[in-house]
């Protein structure tokens, strides 16, 4: 057998394009036919085609990327549904500003040329975000790709309003809704992000009219928007307030828009809050929208779509924006004396989450939703245990808006997205809602029909993601196959926007839940906690880390990292652990290629201790891997890969068959090779799902192996093939100490590692372990740099005395150094451990110091402190010996 040659440096430029499209090619990616066992299945949180992909995204996809490959090797038909939303609000913003630039209205162009346009943007950020998702690997079925506003899922959401419209739970109505002026359409109440800001709290007088004896002649009234006070239909005061009982019937007068309104009573106010008094504006404040209702009070809407002031407002106030009315109202009322003062208050403001205008509360005819009956159903599945959440916390998030959720308002004021199968009769006035477009009205057959303007919110084709993009509503084998699907993996900021109403769609159109696991992330952020944005310049491009790091990279040091109860934060120089690890599997595997010259695969090798050890090391390594990744933990799940791989792996076992490989024996250099090959073979199998790339590359490599590595069974806990002896992880831990001590000697003593010592041991009475590091001395000899191992019944002279678990070790310190000189040295290092010794325990002696400073500052000092102690008790304890 010849050697093989891996290059010299790690890059994977050279290899990630290429193995990406043979996965591809050869068709990796599909699930497997029917075997027995349970599918796998994920869909993609579709990225919305208005952009690249960013660090979250990252995370989100290298996430499910680990789950995927894992249980497509554990054999499952395993299948990921990749996608892309069409993303109504934020893709026309995008290509209305593209317009603008080359001085265009979208007016001016007209519908069906403006989708036109969208479009072709669709379609150019859609062949991006693909090239993207490649780019870090993402493993997902890209022949069952799917878009929010393809064929299939339009006939699906058509078939969903139009079944949700039959069953009454769909109705348009005249109802207060969230209204962007800037992008000109209503909002659900989930799109509106609200933001606390520096305000004023006015205080307003409204003359009484005609005040009967002990009224009095003002009331007065605070408000954080004055100049929506053009829009009042009464004054409301609480029915069991005394103060005000004798203004029950009474009218005031509305300063400015000189209107008469009256007096009300009604629970909603707060009598605490205040004067007592409310002024009611039912056409622009949600609240005051339903008291309106109770009391029959009218509506004045006084804004017109794009925020001005409209002509139900007093002549000078229109067209102003709602901002510039407000200086002006105030002066107005401070000249007719009606102006009391003005107090700084904090207040939430609504913003819109796609361009950040300030949102208002605006009377407006739109669909909507009855979301109640649907929220009791998702619920009831929750609490019966059909679906759980990972972190379990997001439990009482999803239980607390399902409880208190509003109808949800679902048409917007745009040209892109899904038209409302909605038409209306110029001759009868009636609304037809049908699946296919009607000829004629079934109602009194007039062919004058027009169809909606309106199209359905982005989320609306969204929450049907899990099933409409398996076939959904026909009665496809995908369908049958693979829904409901297994884990949802998303960013916790978007429960409320697609997770629930999943859910409630899952139930309502299949019976099914969509998922049975929800796993929800947590946002990537800066190393200073700041959310990632063009405008900080903080963001991180995941193909600018591929270009330099590598995929890998990308994967392994977002799973490493990863946490689900805290933010991550991160900067580019993290990447570099990653990388490092990357290095490190492309140089061990390069080391053991290139000692192949001459060797041949033995058909059934024996093993040594060593052999044993690490194969029970890679068992428990594959134990942790399936356990952390059973509940989502994929920093434990990366970290046991690590530990293993680096540590036990490199560090120990590939030092140890340095013996074996190098031996003058050829039979036994071939048994080495050929166990070592396989155990690198199992332990590439093992890191593959979270550092697929050089995985693949290297397997392919190896002698004897057939195949991809994609396609390889996962490694799994194998009791009788691995665990061997029950001791052994025990024995082999006890020759690890012993090296370890003498390696630590050798540091403290400033040793080189070329100068050989002399090691003696005694193993105490009673312990197990001392035949197998005898018959493993010469892995002693060569782990710790040793030129002799002997082993002895009492302590010898002139030696430093080293205690471990069950033995002691003796070091012929003396013979490898300058014994004054290092006497010396420890003696002044010992003197300044003591001291610190000293002030740290009367700094913890001050009850002030550990009363007054924080648990954690106290508890750090305590632990240096006892770290103190004992280096300095060994300091002590060479100074002793080497005397």
């Amino acid at each position: 057998m010849k050697a093989v040659e891996l290059a010299k440096a790690y890059d994977p430029r050279e290899f990630e394009d290429r193995i990406y499209q043979s996965w591809l090619a050869e068709g990796h990616f599909q699930p497997v036919a029917p075997n027995g066992k349970k599918p796998f299945v994920m869909v993609m949180p579709p990225p919305n085609v208005t952009g690249v992909l960013h660090m979250g995204h990252g995370l989100n996809n290298s996430m499910p990327d680990i789950l995927i490959r894992f249980h497509r090797m554990c054999g499952e038909p395993t299948l990921w549904v990749p996608g892309t939303d069409h993303a109504g609000i934020a893709t026309q913003h995008v290509v209305e500003k593209k317009l603008r630039a080359q001085g265009i209205d979208r007016r001016e162009l007209g519908r069906e040329k403006f989708v036109e346009e969208t479009w072709k943007v669709a379609n150019e950020h859609h062949d991006v975000i693909k090239t993207q998702l490649e780019k870090i690997g993402s493993s997902c079925d890209w022949e069952r790709e799917r878009f929010t506003l393809d064929e299939g899922l339009s006939k699906a959401v058509r078939d969903v309003f139009v079944t949700l419209y039959e069953r009454g739970l769909v109705y348009k109505g005249e109802y207060l809704v969230n209204w962007c002026p800037s992008c000109g359409t209503a909002l659900s109440d989930d799109e509106v992000e609200h933001t606390d800001e520096s305000g004023g709290m006015y205080h307003i007088r409204y003359p009484v009219v005609d005040p009967a004896p002990g009224c009095p002649e003002y009331v007065e009234i605070a408000t954080t928007r004055p100049e929506t006070l053009l829009g009042d239909t009464a004054v409301a005061y609480h029915p069991d307030d005394e103060r005000y009982q004798n203004l029950a019937g009474a009218t005031v007068r509305l300063p400015l828009a000189d209107r008469v309104i009256p007096m009300v009573a009604d629970a909603y106010v707060d009598r605490e809050f205040g004067t007592g008094l409310v002024k009611i504006t039912p056409a622009h404040d949600p609240n005051d929208f339903e008291v309106g209702r109770r009391h029959n009070l009218p509506l004045v809407n006084i804004l017109a779509p794009d925020g001005t002031l409209n002509d139900n407002v007093p002549e000078k106030y229109r067209g102003m924006k709602a901002r510039d009315a407000r200086e002006l109202v105030v002066a107005d009322l401070e000249a007719l004396g009606l102006f009391i003062r003005k107090e700084a208050v904090t207040h939430a403001v609504g913003h819109c989450y796609r361009c950040h205008t300030i949102v208002e509360p605006y009377l407006s005819k739109q669909w909507f939703v009855k979301m109640r009956p649907l929220a009791d159903k998702a619920l009831a599945a929750w609490r019966n245990g059909e679906v759980k959440f990972y972190p379990q916390r997001w439990e009482n998030t999803y239980e607390n808006w399902l409880t208190n959720i509003r109808d949800w308002c679902i048409s917007r004021q745009l040209w892109w997205g899904h038209r409302i199968p909605a038409w209306h009769c110029a001759h009868c006035g009636k609304t037809v809602v049908a699946r296919e477009e009607p000829l004629e009205c079934p109602f009194c057959k007039s062919t004058e029909l027009t169809q909606d303007e309106d199209v359905l919110d982005t989320w609306f084709s969204s929450w049907l993601w899990p099933f409409s993009t398996l076939g959904w509503p026909q009665e496809t084998a995908d369908l049958r196959k693979f829904y409901p699907t297994t884990t949802l993996l998303t960013g916790f900021d978007i429960i409320f926007f697609w997770v629930a109403r999943m859910i409630m769609a899952g139930l309502e159109f299949t019976g099914q839940v969509p998922f049975r696991d929800v796993c929800m992330t947590t946002l990537v952020r800066d190393k200073q906690g700041r959310k990632m944005s063009k405008s900080l310049g903080n963001g991180i491009d995941p193909l600018e880390i591929v270009n330099e790091y590598g995929a890998d990279a990308l994967k392994f040091t977002l799973a490493f990292l990863y946490t689900s109860t805290q933010d991550i934060l991160i900067n580019k120089d993290d990447f570099k652990l990653g990388s490092k690890f990357a290095n490190k599997i492309w140089n061990a595997s390069r080391y053991i290629l290139m000692n192949l010259e001459g060797r041949e695969l033995v058909a059934d090798p024996s093993y040594s201790d060593a052999d044993r050890w690490i194969q029970a090391r890679l068992n428990a390594a594959a134990a942790q891997v399936r356990e952390a990744l059973a509940s989502y933990r994929f920093n434990d799940a990366a970290g046991a890969v690590y530990e293993y791989f680096w540590n036990d792996f490199c560090d120990w076992y590939l030092e140890v068959t340095k013996l074996s490989t190098h031996s003058d024996s050829n039979a036994e250099k071939d048994r080495a090779v050929t166990v070592l090959i396989a155990v690198l073979a199992e332990s590439l199998a093992l890191l593959h799902p979270f550092l697929p790339f050089v995985t693949e590359e290297i397997y392919g490599k190896l002698p004897g192996v057939t195949g991809r590595l994609i396609a390889q069974p996962y490694p799994s806990y194998d009791a009788g093939r691995r665990a061997g002896d029950p001791e052994l992880l025990e024995r082999f831990a006890s020759l690890k100490e012993l090296v370890t001590l003498v390696r630590s000697l050798r540091s403290e003593f400033g040793i080189a590692p070329e100068k050989k010592l002399r090691v003696a041991v005694r193993f105490d009475e009673g312990f197990q372990g001392g035949a197998f590091v005898r018959r493993n001395a010469d892995h002693v000899s060569l782990l710790a740099g040793a030129s002799v191992v002997e082993f002895v019944d009492a302590k010898p002279d002139g030696v430093l005395a080293l205690a471990g678990r069950g033995f002691e070790a003796y070091v012929y310190a003396r013979e490898a150094v300058d014994v004054a000189q290092l006497a010396a040295r420890f003696q002044k290092e010992a003197v300044k451990e003591r001291q610190y010794v000293e002030r740290t325990a009367a700094k913890l002696a001050n009850e002030s110091f550990v009363a007054s400073a924080p648990a954690d500052v106290v508890q750090k000092e305590r632990q240096k402190l006892k770290d103190a102690e004992v280096r300095a008790a060994k300091l002590e304890k060479y100074l002793e010996d080497l005397a």
